[in-house]
């Protein structure tokens, strides 16, 4: 599940078992991509393009790659998120507050990893199902 020639990406896994509208996956998944970017900015007063690894930013000067796979469970998606971070590759855990579905309860939906080495990221998702 490579993608582009620099061999760069981005996976974002959705929960499938929840049956979100198709609108509220897209705006989940939109959220963990963004993650990337947003906590830099959160955590820092401002970000330069040498703030980020050779990976990420020769996903950010390429063509944004990202591939979406799917789970069916909370459980499935953890386990993922856990073997992600043990691989030392950076994982964004979106929990949505329950709004405008899933009745009020906040809600863990997705995940990105990376950007990084697709390798790296296949090691722990080339298994899932595409969405």
């Amino acid at each position: 599940m490579s993608d582009g020639p620099s061999g760069i990406k981005q996976v974002i896994v959705m929960r499938h078992d929840l049956k979100m509208r198709r609108g509220k996956q897209i705006a989940q998944g939109a959220h963990a991509s963004m993650s990337f970017l947003c906590r830099r900015l959160q955590n820092q007063p401002s970000v330069s393009l040498t703030d980020f690894s050779d990976s990420e930013r020769a996903w950010l000067a390429g063509s944004f790659a990202k591939i979406c796979c799917r789970v069916n469970s909370e459980e499935e998606l953890m386990s993922i998120h856990d073997q992600a971070l043990s691989a030392g590759l950076q994982v964004h855990l979106i929990t949505d507050s329950g709004k405008t579905e899933f009745h009020g309860q906040p809600t863990r939906t997705c995940l990105a990893i990376g950007p990084d080495d697709a390798a790296k990221i296949d090691a722990v998702t080339g298994h899932l199902e595409l969405l």
